[in-house]
């Protein structure tokens, strides 16, 4: 083996920089050449292929974002353009590709590693959603700055007695509404894996009042319900209630990734080259228990589902029946 290529693909997630610079570190150390592909599976087809060197990477460890840009290309679930992008990549003569991204950038890598083409992924995305791995880089970051803006929106909040309803990002997945929710002491945790009544969000928030609690507050997964309707009924269902809804959106992705991010980018950005050199092919990294482990891209993707923690939103459930 003497070349790679390494490329982030769909949305940014904090830690991004710090995989590519692992990847970039580890491969040189080992003699190959690795190369950058500039904005993700589109720049695959069009052979946007950079030499990568350590000067390009080596202060990009405490940037968020991503170096090699990134680009929603969904014609890439097209064969002729999967077979494209080896046609580029054998011309510039690389052996093995590493994939940083989310669900859809690892369904681009299973589509690769079914041609025939060595992949390994490593699961970049603020999400938390990819099946198998219990954490994905980016994850860390997002649930920080959620609690962070939580955090100065319930000092809001209070000073007026008002009940704010706070849209976090997740997409289809409850993970960062769960960590933030439980983290800032919400009244209601609402996440797309649950079903939910509005008469019941509004009966724990009026328990919390009763209870002694100046404000109330509820954390929305965006997969779950459009903030907006939901303020709407919930204000519907509480007339004595001051209600104002905030939707955080973009600001989650972006930012310093911290530590966790950082560590685990680095972690798995070396392991993916060490595997590749090993001749390992159709596998992705992730964490279970706290530990580093590999997983078959074929077997995993197409046959688990990704879950939450339950156990910490059934907490919430918990301490929030109680009025606390």
């Amino acid at each position: 083996m003497k070349r790679i290529a390494v490329l982030t693909s769909g949305g940014d997630a904090p830690g991004m920089n710090a995989a590519v610079r692992a990847v970039v570190e580890q491969g040189i150390h080992h003699g190959l050449e690795v190369y950058g592909v500039y904005y993700g599976y589109r720049g695959l087809v069009e052979g946007d292929f950079r030499l990568l060197t350590l000067s390009d990477v080596h202060h990009n460890i405490r940037r968020g974002g991503t170096m090699l840009y990134s680009a929603r290309y969904p014609e890439f679930k097209h064969k002729e353009n999967q077979e494209k992008a080896i046609s580029q990549l054998e011309k510039f003569g690389i052996d093995a590709l590493v994939v940083i991204g989310g669900d859809g950038s690892f369904a681009g890598a299973l589509s690769l590693s079914k041609l025939g083409f060595p992949a390994v992924g490593i699961p970049g995305t603020i999400d938390n959603d990819i099946p198998g791995t219990e954490y994905t880089i980016g994850f860390d970051s997002a649930v920080s700055v959620a609690l962070d803006a939580i955090d100065k929106i319930s000092d809001t909040a209070a000073s007026h007695n008002r009940t704010f309803v706070v849209e976090v990002m997740g997409r289809h997945a409850g993970d960062i509404a769960i960590w933030a929710g439980v983290a800032a002491g919400a009244d209601a945790i609402i996440i797309p894996e649950e079903e939910f009544l509005i008469e019941d969000v509004v009966r724990r928030t009026e328990a919390g009042r009763s209870a002694g609690k100046d404000y109330s507050l509820v954390v929305l997964a965006e997969g779950a319900m459009d903030v907006d309707n939901f303020v709407e009924q919930f204000q519907e269902l509480a007339p004595d209630q001051s209600v104002r809804g905030v939707t955080l959106s973009h600001i989650q992705r972006g930012g310093t990734p911290t530590a966790r991010d950082r560590v685990f980018a680095t972690l798995m950005g070396a392991r993916s080259v060490d595997l590749l050199i090993e001749g390992q092919k159709a596998i992705y990294l992730g964490v279970r228990e706290e530990q580093l482990t590999v997983f078959d891209i074929v077997e995993t993707l197409e046959k688990t589902e990704h879950h939450v923690r339950q156990d910490l939103f059934q907490l919430n459930q918990e301490l929030t029946d109680r009025g606390n």
